[in-house]
C-alpha cells in the first residue's frame, strides 16, 4: 500500500464516511490515487479478476490473455493498481502473482458508506 493509504488504515477513526463530514486535504490526497486507479476500465477489470481469482491470487500470465493489449501495457495498469495500494504482488521466477489488498477496498467502502446518512 502507499504510505498515505497505510496511514488511513492505521487510524480509521481519523476519517468518516463522506456523508458525515468533509475530507481534509491530506485525506483527499490519500484517497484520490485509489479512485484514479479504479477510473480506468482496464484497471477495474484487472482488479475484479484479481479479487475473484480462486486461491486468492492470480499470475499475470493468466490476466494478459483477456485483453487486446500488450504485456507492457497490462504491466503498467497493474503497477498503477499496486502503487494505489489496491493490489500487492510477488515475483516467483519469471512470473508475478497478484492479490487483492482487502483493507484498501474496506477503506473505500467505508468512505462511500451512505447507510448512516438517514440517521445523521
Amino acid at each position: 500500500m502507499s504510505s498515505s493509504t497505510i496511514e488511513l488504515t492505521k487510524s480509521p477513526g481519523a476519517w468518516a464516511p463522506v456523508v458525515h463530514g468533509s475530507l481534509d486535504a491530506d485525506q483527499a490526497r490519500a484517497f484520490a490515487p485509489m479512485f484514479k486507479a479504479l477510473g480506468d476500465p482496464v484497471r477495474l477489470r484487472l482488479l475484479s479478476m484479481i479479487a475473484s481469482a480462486g486461491g486468492g491470487e492470480v499470475c499475470v500470465c493468466d490476466l494478459t490473455g483477456s485483453f487486446k493489449l500488450t504485456g507492457p501495457t497490462i504491466s503498467h495498469h497493474l503497477k498503477v493498481l499496486r502503487e494505489a495500494g489496491l493490489v500487492d504482488s510477488d515475483r516467483r521466477g519469471t512470473w508475478v502473482y497478484y492479490r487483492l489488498v482487502p483493507a484498501a477496498l474496506v477503506l473505500l467502502a467505508g468512505l462511500l458508506d451512505v447507510s448512516g446518512a438517514a440517521a445523521a
